[in-house]
């Protein structure tokens, strides 16, 4: 007896359809590779800015959660960031660096001769202002 041998086809990416997936795949290999490129420059620039970092305080003395926080530059007519305090009453904004005056204002409900409780924050540069607002009721 003898054995038959077959010849089997050698399969290249010499065929059409197998010159279409590798390119495929450098393609996405590429896109990946920018996209990682791209997050790790983005993620080594350091932005600058200030924080005002902020707790709302009851008449009891306990930290308020749940109250409207506005706050604006010194001059300005209207707030240009608005926020609520947390469940621990506390709250914070990122404002830009540079030497600036803010006032922080908690916009709750008062009696039409009273004012609402607020404060004035100056930041000098890319700081950290911690701040309390107390609440009168």
């Amino acid at each position: 007896m003898t054995k038959r041998t077959r010849k089997r086809k050698v399969k290249t990416a010499s065929t059409e359809r197998g010159v279409r997936l590798v390119r495929r795949r450098v393609i996405a290999a590429t896109a990946l590779l920018l996209l990682l490129a791209s997050v790790a420059a983005w993620a080594g620039e350091k932005k600058d800015y200030a924080l005002i970092y902020g707790t709302v305080w009851g008449a009891d003395g306990r930290a308020v959660g749940g109250v409207p926080i506005k706050i604006q530059r010194v001059g300005d007519k209207k707030p240009k960031w608005e926020l609520v305090s947390d469940r621990r009453g506390e709250f914070a904004q990122r404002v830009p660096p540079g030497e600036r005056d803010y006032i922080v204002i908690a916009d709750i409900k008062h009696p039409k001769d009273g004012k609402k409780p607020e404060t004035k924050v100056h930041i000098t540069n890319n700081e950290r202002a911690d701040i309390s607002l107390h609440l009168t009721e």
